[in-house]
């Protein structure tokens, strides 16, 4: 009888011991922002959930370009490695990395689920499977001259058509006073992925839809979206510098805050840039939705941001969900918000009393990413890229005033059929 007790009691040890070496032995390998303060913020809440949990957490250092960042990713993926256990991937990308990352709905409980952003949390929905679950968010904004719109007695402008009127009066009484170098609006007009989020904004905003439905077939060449292309392009060399047609972010930013621009429409990480103390527009400045091109359109924003996604080759896939959880969960993206200034995917924290303290341009930015539109990146998939390149050049060359919106939609209508089955991705 003893010696059957002691066989069951060294069987179950042994059972404890193999698990609890297992535990220990699991070790992770994360992929998220490799400079600056990204990195800080993301090394210490690693460091808070291997103390918790005991397991270690090491940092890949990315390259700090997305698009590099992607093929990386990408070859890494492809190969099958398990080097890197915890993606941080970008709002376009899920559609790109669907069959190489864990479904997660397996990890997560609807509730957990639930308290993020929709249309964050929608946009990492590829098919019936979740590759990742939103981190921070981000969306287009509409910066102003606040000083300048007091001074002539102007509201901020809720439609385009008020913003193009509000910017021409306002140049002429700035010009005729002198003041030659001022411009009514830029934004993101180079041929990249930026004014493809920008593109995407004017026809939403204009009732031209989402570029593809919810099956996934082409709907930009509607009446609505050539409307609102036109009206963009016509602004170039009125309102518009012909410049902005080669800005990117910190071009356009750069024109705005040297006091060059009475509007720009950028992204939320230029609120903090232009009231620094070598703004030239430090405390003239206001930010507010963008607006909208028609009546009964949103004020559309494209929803930008960055989630984390599990490598379906991880060799510990459960500490990897858990480790995810942790770092989006409202707790940490409290003190990244805080910290950090990382806008949350949670609704609640919109309205955390420590958080609107630290960053007030957040009570504004709330219906700004409650109503983001995601880019077509579920729909069209591994042709994505394929898809905005061919979309940014189209507008671009509207707003180069080459054509007229009506043929650019027509040539990019017939130039995705090529790629995609029946206009769907």
């Amino acid at each position: 009888m003893r010696n059957r007790y002691t066989q069951t009691f060294l069987f179950s040890f042994s059972v404890l011991f193999s698990s609890s070496l297992a535990t220990a032995a699991a070790k992770l390998t994360i992929s998220c922002g490799s400079n600056g303060v990204e990195r800080q913020i993301c090394q210490s809440g690693i460091d808070a959930w291997s103390k918790k949990t005991g397991v270690p957490v090491a940092v890949f250092s990315s390259p700090n370009d997305s698009n590099d960042r992607l093929a990386l990713y990408q070859q890494l993926l492809g190969a099958g490695s398990s080097d890197i256990d915890v993606y941080q991937i970008d709002v376009v990308w899920p559609g790109l990395l669907a069959n190489q990352m864990l479904d997660l709905k397996t990890h997560f409980t609807p509730a957990e689920l639930k308290a993020h952003i929709p249309g964050a949390l929608a946009n990492n929905q590829v098919g019936e499977k979740l590759v990742a679950i939103p981190w921070f968010t981000d969306g287009g904004v509409l910066y102003y001259r606040s000083d300048l719109l007091k001074k002539y007695g102007k509201k901020v402008p809720a439609t385009w058509q008020e913003l193009e009127a509000t910017a021409k009066d306002i140049l002429e009484k700035e010009k005729a006073a002198g003041n030659a170098d001022l411009w009514g609006y830029v934004y993101q007009g180079r041929a990249y992925e930026g004014l493809t989020c920008n593109a995407l904004e004017w026809i939403a905003s204009f009732g031209g839809g989402q570029l593809f439905d919810a099956s996934g077939k082409a709907t930009f060449n509607n009446p609505q979206a050539v409307a609102a292309l036109d009206w963009i392009g016509a602004q170039t060399g009125t309102i518009v510098p012909r410049g902005a047609l080669s800005y990117s972010e910190e071009e356009a930013r750069g024109t705005f805050q040297s006091g060059k621009a009475i509007f720009l429409r950028n992204w939320p990480y230029v609120w903090g840039l232009v009231q620094s103390d070598d703004s030239l527009v430090k405390g003239k400045v206001g930010m507010a939705a963008l607006p909208t091109g028609k009546a009964g359109a949103p004020r559309a924003s494209t929803l930008g941001g960055w989630s984390l996604a599990v490598s379906a080759y991880s060799k510990f896939p459960k500490e990897a969900a858990d480790l995810v959880r942790y770092l989006t969960s409202a707790e940490e993206q409290k003190r990244r918000s805080i910290e950090g200034a990382f806008n949350p995917t949670r609704v609640a924290l919109y309205d955390d009393a420590a958080i609107l303290k630290k960053n007030p341009h957040l009570k504004e930015l709330k219906p700004v990413f409650l109503s983001a539109v995601p880019r077509p990146a579920a729909q069209t998939g591994a042709k994505y890229n394929r898809f905005s390149a061919d979309f940014w050049n189209a507008v671009h060359s509207v707003l180069s005033q080459n054509e007229k919106a009506a043929a650019a939609l027509k040539k990019l209508e017939e130039r995705v059929a090529t790629y995609t089955q029946g206009g769907k991705g």
